[in-house]
C-alpha cells in the first residue's frame, strides 16, 4: 500500500509543467501505480483546461497572417475559417496511435518491467559496489542525476543526509529506515534535514534523483566518498 505521497503544490507544477524532466517522471511513475495522485492530478489538469478556455477568445482577424495572403481579399470569412479548421485537422499524425512499449533491465539476474515514463530513455551500462548497483539515466539536466538504484537483499546505504534533494521512487521491493518502511509506488523526497540509513532486507530497484553529492554521517567519511559519488 502506497503511504508517501507528492505535495501538493508539486502536483501542481508537475501538471504546469514547471518540473524538470527527472522530477515530472518521478512523479508519473508515482501516478500510475496512485489512483489517489491520478484524481488529484485529473482535477488539476481540468481546472488548468478550464482556465485556458475562460481567456479572451481570438478573433478571426487575430488570426490572419502573412501564410493567409495566398487567399483571395473576396473570400468570405466563413469560408476562409472552414478551410482553416480543415488544413488543421487534415492530419494523418493524428490517427497514428503509439503502443506502449514494454522494456524489462536485469539487475544481478534479477528481471524488472519499467515503468512506461521510463520506457524510451536511454539508461547508462549498470555499475556495480558492494551490493549496490546504478544505472544512469541519460536525461543531461546538468547536476541533477537520475538513476536506477538496486539494493540486493541485506543491503543498504550507509546513514546520511543530502547537500541538495533526494527523491526515491520504489519501483519494486521495500527497504526500510528509522521512519518507517517504504513500499513499492512510494514518492520520497528528502533534504538536507532527514538523516536516514535505507537497508533492504529482500531487495529492491528504485528510481532516484538527486542535485548533489550524499553526506555521511557516520564512520570515516573519507572510505565512505566511493558511495556517495557512486549513488549521485
Amino acid at each position: 500500500m502506497i503511504k508517501h505521497h507528492p505535495k501538493f503544490e508539486l502536483l501542481q507544477s508537475y501538471v504546469n509543467a514547471e518540473l524538470p524532466a527527472s522530477l515530472a517522471i518521478g512523479i508519473s511513475i508515482h501516478a500510475d501505480m496512485c489512483p489517489e495522485c491520478q484524481h488529484t492530478i485529473a482535477q488539476l489538469t481540468e481546472q488548468v483546461a478550464e482556465h485556458s478556455f475562460e481567456e479572451a477568445p481570438v478573433r478571426l482577424d487575430d488570426l490572419k497572417s502573412d501564410s493567409f495572403t495566398s487567399f483571395s481579399d473576396d473570400i468570405a470569412e466563413d469560408d476562409l475559417f472552414e478551410s482553416m479548421i480543415s488544413n488543421i485537422t487534415f492530419n494523418d499524425d493524428a490517427d497514428v496511435v503509439t503502443e506502449a512499449l514494454k522494456r524489462e533491465v536485469v539487475f544481478r539476474d534479477k528481471t524488472y518491467e519499467l515503468p512506461t515514463a521510463l520506457s524510451r530513455i536511454e539508461l547508462g551500462k549498470a555499475a556495480n559496489i558492494g551490493k549496490l548497483s546504478r544505472s544512469r539515466l541519460q536525461l543531461n539536466e546538468d547536476e541533477i542525476h537520475s538513476s536506477l538504484l538496486h539494493i540486493n537483499p541485506g543491503g543498504g546505504v550507509p546513514a546520511h543526509t543530502h547537500k541538495g534533494f533526494e527523491l526515491t521512487v520504489l519501483l519494486d521491493g521495500s527497504f526500510t529506515d528509522s521512519r518507517g518502511e517504504y513500499n513499492k509506488g512510494d514518492f520520497i523526497l528528502l533534504d538536507g534535514t532527514f538523516t536516514h540509513n535505507p537497508v533492504s532486507q529482500n531487495g529492491c530497484l528504485c528510481y532516484t534523483v538527486a542535485n548533489d553529492a550524499l553526506h555521511f554521517t557516520q564512520g570515516i567519511n573519507k572510505l565512505l566518498n566511493p558511495i556517495g559519488s557512486f549513488i549521485y
